[in-house]
Formats: C-alpha cells, structure tokens, sequence
C-alpha cells in the first residue's frame, strides 16, 4: 500500500503509539501531515489530549477534530457498554481468538470514510493508518484484507478515483510487531511518553496496567529492550 507520489497526505491520529508511529514514519519522507482525531464516544479523553501533544510535535499543518457518537449504538466497552477485560493473557495469536468487549463495532470504517472525505475535498491522495494485525487485540478492521478492501471502495466511491487518482490507503505498521514499532520509533527519536494506550486509565490518566492495550504495550517495550517512559513518569 505504497503512498501516491503526493506531498501531503491525511492521517488518523489517535494519540496511541502507533498512530504516532505511522505518521512519524510517512513524515520522514517529506510529507505534509493533516491530522483528524475523532472523538467516537470513547469514555476517556485521554487519548484525544494524547492525539493533540503528538500533533503539536510532529508539526501537522492541520489538526482537525470531529465529533461522531459512535456510543449512541452501544456495543462496546470503550464507549462505556460493559467492563473493560482486565488481566486476561494475551493469545499466543491474536488473530484466531475471539473478538473482545473492546471492539468498537465500525469504527475503522467510520474513521477511514471521515478522513477520505476530507481528503478528497481538499486534494490529498493519500491516507494514513496505523493500524497493525500481528500484535493487536483481534480486532477484524486491522487486518491488511480490510484496507485492501477499503482502498477499493476509496477507487469506487470517489470522484477522483472515477478520474484516475484514486485515494491510497497506507498503513506502514501492518505486518510489524509491536517490539518493531517501538524500535522503528525510538530511530525516529519519538517520544512515546507523550502517547497514551490504556482502555480503563486510573485518576490523572495513570495506565492501569492490566487492559489488553497496556499488556501489549508493556509486551512491545520489553521484547524492544527500551524502557516505556510512561513508567518512570
């Protein structure tokens, strides 16, 4: 899923560490980031406040935020329906097990339709995710099918796809570790104290330390060999 030959392209940014990554990554290249951060329903703002340090830092030329009550439909414990899974071991492979509580259902699909619509009312050719279907949570719309699938509909349902420019979807973490986007970021000289993970944060926005997201995240720092700087905080 190779970028188009663009100079700017839309990222999702969701304050998390991979978002940071993906775009981090797609900068290097001398591209210019626009930045949208959805505000889905999500019970903790953590993870916009997160979104907004990690714009600033990379210099995006546009930050913009989006509200879509994603929480209205249920269906999810990030949007407060039902308990965040706790202390429950990670799977071996992920992607055999079953979906958890924490899947927000469409929500991939709802981003991915919001940023190429912006991006194609503003003449970029290019989306960014950072999306990853090695270390994740089992999540269906991480997979790299499903941005295949995507890119497709993007060709289809556009008019500038109808034209011959259609919109790519790039997603450079898809088939790497953890363990390897934390490396690839520390090269980068990211620093991932300003990203936020956790799905049940304590008061002032402490990780709990025991949500899938915080097991990955802590299982990611220790195969990198690099300390996670939310820790020593």
């Amino acid at each position: 899923m190779p970028l188009s030959p663009s100079s700017r392209a839309v990222v999702l940014l969701s304050g998390g560490l991979d978002s940071y990554t993906a775009a981090a990554l797609v900068k290097q290249d001398g591209v210019d980031l626009y930045a949208l951060t959805v505000h889905y329903g999500q019970v903790h703002a953590q993870e916009i406040d997160a979104a907004r340090r990690v714009a600033r830092t990379l210099g995006v030329v546009v930050h913009r935020e989006l509200a879509v009550d994603l929480a209205s439909f249920g269906g999810s414990a990030l949007t407060g329906h039902g308990t965040v899974p706790k202390g429950q071991p990670l799977d071996d492979d992920q992607s055999t097990g079953g979906i958890p509580a924490t899947y927000v259902p469409g929500r991939n699909t709802v981003l991915l339709a919001l940023a190429l619509s912006w991006a194609e009312a503003i003449g970029v050719h290019n989306l960014v995710i950072g999306v990853n279907a090695l270390d994740y949570s089992g999540y269906p719309d991480c997979r790299p099918e499903y941005i295949a699938a995507f890119e497709r509909l993007a060709l289809l349902a556009t008019r500038v796809g109808i034209e011959g420019q259609p919109i790519r979807i790039c997603a450079p973490l898809v088939d790497m570790t953890k363990a390897e986007i934390i490396r690839k970021g520390c090269l980068l000289g990211l620093d991932y104290g300003l990203t936020h993970s956790c799905y049940d944060p304590r008061l002032k926005g402490a990780p709990c330390g025991r949500c899938d997201s915080c097991q990955l995240r802590a299982k990611g720092f220790a195969e990198a060999g690099v300390v996670d700087p939310l820790l020593v905080r």
